[in-house]
């Protein structure tokens, strides 16, 4: 992951910001009718939707001839949004206690949002029009609908959907929600309250898809597989930025060549660890230095990174550095029935890859006009890659620890100080 702090410093408060609070401990009885038990909050939430839109006009000419929102509506749409969140928090498993009506704060996942400043008349004006690629955005980050891809991930499911979807199993079988999909949906949660305030003429900042500033703290994880994107200083030239694709196809051809020989070392990489529950250190390093290869590549392609990769997965050869532990031992039974296991990581790691594809689309367009690559896309893309390299680790044995699939620091990060109590990070 990148080498930011994990919360923004004061001096970039963010207008919109989601706090944390939730404990991870749920009721099996409330998580199992869940949706059943929001059905009063979702017909609520509709009608109030109803009074939000006119409000929101209403909003907008004030603004629009003001410079900034009225009180009184900026009130209004402050506590829809507010609810629509804690809505959304309550039916994706994010927090437990069943919400209040009124949109007040005090729930485990809550929003605080600025009082009414002045906004450019201009960027009020033509609102709707800017809004457009943050919302889709969030259309791809909360889609729900199941769809088969040639990569063999179900890329038509969100990752707030997936994520809740694992989450509420988990928490029938625990009686507690895995952090790492509570922070994940969190996350979405997060970029979705931001969109609609920015929509709403609540804020004039735009919306930031960034992992690392979305909620807070974030857990310090030393994961067998880590990404690190220390090196890159978010500089893009122009130039291969508009070539990106075609000049990474020399690198998708050599990436699939070198994946036939790894597709005949990881079975017998399946039948060395089954046998001794420790990978055999030759194919543990011809394989890491396949997925390491992997990740340069997939950086380059998805402008994560910027220089061109070399052709050989060698350590600290890249600005995105994938790094991976040396062999250890696994359980046997986990190595037997790891396909099926990797199963629930391969769905969440398909959202991941049509969010990445959406954050490489604006990336894109945003750096071969400015000649940098945000910070919040260039984040947002390392989360996605991060959890896709830890999936991969995950089934071909290089790794037996499970992916985690919330944003997370790395040790070589400085977390920034606490915004919210949180339990420690012992789940996934």
């Amino acid at each position: 992951m990148p080498s930011e702090p994990n919360n923004p410093a004061p001096a970039d408060r963010r207008p919109v910001r989601l706090v944390v609070g939730d404990d991870l401990n749920r009721r099996r009885l409330t998580v199992f009718f869940r949706l059943l038990m929001a059905l009063p909050h979702l017909v609520w939430l509709a009608l109030w939707s109803i009074a939000a839109l006119f409000a929101a006009i209403a909003n907008w000419i004030v603004a629009l001839l003001r410079g900034s929102p009225a009180e009184p509506m900026h009130g209004f749409l402050v506590r829809f949004v507010r609810y629509a969140t804690h809505v959304y928090a309550y039916i994706s498993l994010a927090a437990e206690p069943f919400p209040r009506f009124s949109g007040q704060p005090g729930y485990p996942v809550d929003l605080e949002i600025d009082p009414p400043a002045r906004q450019n008349r201009w960027t009020i004006f033509f609102r709707l029009l800017l809004a457009i690629p943050a919302l889709l955005l969030l259309a791809i980050l909360t889609n729900s609908n199941f769809e088969e891809s040639e990569a063999g991930f179900a890329t038509g499911a969100g990752l707030l959907s997936i994520a809740a979807f694992f989450g509420w199993f988990y928490s029938l079988a625990r009686g507690e929600m895995a952090r790492g999909l509570r922070d994940a949906v969190a996350w979405v949660i997060s970029y979705g309250a931001q969109a609609w305030a920015y929509l709403l003429i609540l804020t004039d900042r735009y919306p930031s898809i960034d992992p690392l500033t979305a909620i807070g703290p974030l857990p310090l994880r030393d994961d067998p597989v880590q990404l690190d994107a220390g090196g890159d200083d978010l500089r893009r030239s122009r130039l291969t930025v508009f070539f990106r694709l075609p000049l990474a196809i020399p690198h998708l051809v050599w990436l699939t060549l070198w994946g036939v020989a790894v597709f005949f070392a990881v079975i017998a990489n399946w039948f060395a660890t089954l046998f001794t529950a420790t990978s055999p250190r030759g194919l543990h390093r011809f394989i890491s230095a396949y997925l390491r290869y992997q990740l340069h590549v997939m950086a380059y392609l998805y402008l994560v990174g910027n220089p061109f990769p070399g052709f050989v997965g060698e350590p600290g050869s890249y600005p995105i550095e994938l790094r991976i532990a040396e062999r250890a031992r696994q359980n046997r039974w986990t190595v037997f029935f790891r396909l099926l296991l990797a199963i629930p990581a391969f769905l969440l790691a398909g959202a991941y890859g049509s969010m990445v594809a959406v954050v490489a689309l604006f990336g894109w367009f945003v750096s071969l006009f400015t000649g940098r690559m945000p910070e919040g896309l260039r984040n947002a893309g390392a989360q996605a890659l991060r959890y896709m390299s830890q999936t991969h680790g995950y089934l071909v044995l290089v790794t037996g620890a499970y992916p985690y699939s919330g944003p997370c620091l790395a040790p070589t990060q400085t977390p920034a100080p606490p915004a919210a109590a949180v339990p420690p990070p012992d789940a996934r």
